[in-house]
């Protein structure tokens, strides 16, 4: 790969810069070494996350806690290599965009179920409250060797609240902030012979703010956007014998939000609703086999409603888009010797659209429906890990046949060698593929029937340094993505290239904690140059926290550059300082404060829609211990 002398040079400084305080605080660390993180979505089975030879975070419910009134569009962007935009609120579109490319090419699960709209190809992730998560685990870089269509930027798989390991475990949490802001959250937990379970409840509302600008010519309507939501989720397991386990989960939200659409005397809202469910049989069929079954399906739907009818009259609706998504899996994993382990896996998806959708291609509206409303896709994949001494070697390969397009292979390959106990160098190879959605086939009125799957090449070396206390890494990624599909009617003629280097630290000294990343990125148009929109050059996050006895106190603060909107509308850096307090009343009750934006500072992610000023949310936990 070949990279302009000033971005390396400077990559190379920022990394020196980063390291040298880490790398000189570490000396005196005596922090205890933590509990060993567990992930899955590096090889799609258990491994602890030190292993790995992927671009992995995990989030923790500890982190998640603490993240107050933020959405989950925010608590993502606080790690490395991910960047966001929103048109406010949790009923409007977020948009996520890892390691630079499109928010479609960015795979969302929940539970390992498919989310994304497999009309519009984003997710309505932004829905789902952070009080129903247990952790989010992020997988950076093309990874439809692993798990199929739309791994380009990477994978994000969010899991919900689970079982406990007492028997009866509630928790509860109230919460209250800025613009009309509450939040209460309810829930048990338990496990009791061979029975596991978990309920969790949340219900949440705002005043808003107004989401849109006065420069907004087509959407401005000067209200407040207010929202509620609703949202539960629950699970049921039995070990009905030793290495046999069955279970069940099953998890539904409702947002109602407003939304402006140029009319001031309407109240214009959006009706989120998404839900899933799985049934699974976990098996010890070996001593070296393990094999999981299982049956899921998730429901996407969208409602735009106009007010004066709103809730009495079924026919107000603008649009509705619905998405129904079955979804098969038959995985076993043998575990070949103490240190190799190969993954199979058989898989089927059914994806099933509707919408209510308006053509005006005759001069005056009239109501259609896509012409094509289900695609069935069967897949195959193998994954290989093994280690080696120093040596660390993982290979996948996947076939998808779908129905709508050409079968796709793709493949990858990763090698790890620890220069010393302690440094790891890891490089790797990926192909990936974006399947285009019902609205870039069939839409009325531009649909392209023709198109084909957008395609990448992604290859990324890095270096990891670890000990009881710290961290440091360095990732060099580049991912040619060609058959971009652009312009309407939408065709296959675009190319990108997505490339950058990350630097990530981490320390911790006795009571303090610091964290930092820096991402030099320049994800751009492969035939134009110009730079991708949305998408920032240098991004530089930087996280404190001190405890103090039973209070700990936090500060992050996120450095951007300028950005430009899809029209070439330069959007200018910014940065932005957040605030953290918790104090621990007792073993079992905490409260805690967040205040967001605390310079109110005035930025734009989205041209014509504004972002929130200062807002402070305050919330008290009972976690019964």
């Amino acid at each position: 790969m070949t990279t302009p002398s000033h971005f390396g040079l400077t990559a190379i400084a920022a990394s020196l810069a980063l390291a040298a305080p880490l790398a000189t605080a570490q000396t005196a660390a005596t922090a205890p070494a933590q509990l060993e993180t567990i992930t899955v979505i590096g090889a799609r089975s258990p491994q602890p996350l030190a292993d790995t030879l992927g671009d992995i975070t995990v989030i923790d419910r500890e982190t998640i806690e603490r993240a107050g009134q933020s959405t989950l569009a925010e608590l993502l962007s606080r790690t490395h290599s991910i960047e966001y935009i929103d048109t406010g609120g949790p009923q409007n579109v977020a948009s996520l965009f890892v390691r630079g490319a499109n928010a479609n090419q960015t795979l969302i699960l929940v539970d390992g179920l498919r989310f994304n709209s497999a009309t519009a190809g984003t997710s309505a992730f932004n829905s789902i409250p952070l009080e129903h998560i247990e952790r989010i685990e992020v997988l950076r870089g093309a990874s439809s060797s692993l798990y199929g269509a739309d791994a380009v930027g990477g994978v994000i798989n969010i899991i919900t609240r689970g079982a406990a390991d007492q028997p009866f475990v509630p928790h509860f949490s109230v919460g209250f902030g800025s613009r009309g802001t509450s939040r209460v959250s309810a829930g048990v937990a338990g496990s009791s012979h061979g029975w596991r379970y978990a309920v969790n409840a949340n219900y949440g509302q705002s005043k808003g703010y107004n989401i849109t600008t006065p420069d907004n010519a087509y959407a401005y309507n000067p209200d407040r956007d207010s929202y509620y939501q609703r949202n539960v989720s629950a699970s049921l397991g039995y070990a009905w014998r030793t290495g046999h386990e069955v279970s069940a989960e099953v998890f539904h939200t409702r947002v109602n939000g407003g939304y402006d659409n140029g009319e001031p005397y309407f109240n214009d809202r959006v009706l989120q609703r998404v839900e899933g469910f799985a049934i699974s049989s976990r098996d010890r069929l070996a001593d070296n086999w393990y094999s999981t079954l299982r049956l899921g399906s998730t429901r996407d739907d969208n409602r735009n409603v106009t007010a004066p009818s709103f809730g009495t009259d079924e026919d107000s609706s603008l649009t509705r888009f619905r998405t129904r998504q079955n979804q098969y899996l038959w995985q076993n994993e043998f575990q070949l010797a103490s240190t190799q382990r190969l993954t199979v896996a058989l898989e089927r998806l059914e994806q099933r659209v509707t919408g209510d959708l308006q053509d005006w291609s005759a001069g005056f509206p009239v109501d259609v429906d896509y012409p094509t409303t289900k695609r069935n896709t069967n897949s195959a994949t193998a994954v290989y890990t093994g280690d080696f001494d120093r040596h660390h070697l993982q290979a996948s390969l996947r076939h998808d046949d779908d129905s709508q397009y050409d079968g796709q292979t793709t493949g990858g390959a990763a090698y790890g060698f620890d220069l010393t106990p302690n440094l790891r160098a890891t490089v790797a190879a990926n192909t990936a593929f974006h399947a285009p959605t019902f609205n870039d086939l069939y839409y009325p009125g531009g649909g392209n029937p023709d198109l084909e799957p957008e395609k990448s090449r992604n290859v990324e070396a890095g270096l990891r340094w670890h000990n009881a206390s710290s961290e440091l890494g360095a990732t060099v990624y580049r991912n040619r993505v060609t058959n971009l599909i652009l312009g309407w009617p939408p065709i296959n003629v675009g190319k990108a290239v997505l490339r950058g280097v990350t630097l990530t630290g981490a320390h911790r000294w006795q009571d303090t904690t610091l964290r930092a990343s820096v991402d030099f990125a320049d994800p751009h148009n492969a035939e134009t140059g110009e730079q991708l929109p949305y998408r920032a050059k240098r991004t530089l996050r930087l996280a404190a926290d001190q405890r103090f006895g039973p209070a700990l106190l936090g500060a992050e603060w996120y450095l951007t550059s300028e950005r430009y909107s899809s029209a070439r509308e330069r959007l200018g850096g910014y940065g932005r300082l957040d605030l953290t307090a918790g104090y621990d009343i007792n073993r079992d009750t905490q409260v805690q404060l967040r205040v967001n934006n605390v310079f109110d500072k005035d930025y734009t992610l989205n041209p014509g829609y504004a972002t929130q000023g200062t807002s402070v949310f305050v919330n008290l936990a009972w976690r019964p211990r």
